[in-house]
């Protein structure tokens, strides 16, 4: 199809689309030397296909270490899945900045007022940058090679069940060739997982 210059005509999902009068924040990323853990999260939608329809899912990273502090399901591209995720991720720790892309649910007042509140610098990409936000993006193709992918999950419940898991092995089991064979618990805690019977 490439080759012919020929494409799909079905509807692909748009997950970056600003809001109307929300305000977009400065890339703050770059030339930036990132080297500890909760210096920069990052946050990211993607959808997921299931047999009768789409979901939507969001993620909050550490930048420094890979590890995934939440995520959240959502069947509607509201912005409550997303403050859910970054609320449950402040209940950790803090990062110093925060990155995102210029969609509507990271612009909204709620969004940015909540990272304001904790004193948070807020950070988002170019428009049609992804590049700007390269970790979770490596986080979304990794999931989806590993596990959407292979799983070929039907219903929201095996998907969420099937993100416990592999979120699990992601954060304490998996070594990261760029963390120097490491796990990113490892590096964002400082300590090794030890898998319980």
């Amino acid at each position: 199809m490439r080759l012919m210059g020929l494409q799909a005509i079905y509807p692909k999902p748009r997950l970056s689309i600003g809001g109307k009068g929300h305000k977009i924040y400065p890339y703050l990323l770059r030339g930036l030397r990132i080297d500890h853990a909760d210096q920069v999260w990052c946050s990211d939608i993607t959808y997921i296909r299931l047999a009768h329809g789409f979901v939507y899912l969001v993620a909050v990273m550490d930048w420094y270490s890979r590890f995934v502090l939440s995520w959240r399901l959502s069947n509607t591209m509201d912005a409550e899945f997303c403050l859910d995720a970054l609320g449950e991720a402040l209940d950790h720790s803090k990062p110093e900045i925060f990155n995102t892309d210029q969609g509507s649910q990271f612009t909204s007042e709620d969004h940015t007022g909540l990272l304001k509140d904790a004193g948070i610098k807020i950070s988002m990409d170019g428009r049609g940058r992804a590049f700007d936000n390269i970790m979770i993006e490596r986080l979304w193709r990794s999931l989806k090679y590993q596990d959407i992918y292979i799983k070929d999950y039907q219903t929201i419940m095996e998907l969420s069940a099937g993100l416990d898991d592999y979120f699990q092995f992601y954060n304490h089991e998996r070594p990261h060739q760029s963390l120097s064979d490491k796990t990113p618990a490892m590096i964002y805690y400082g300590y090794e997982y030890k898998k319980t019977a």
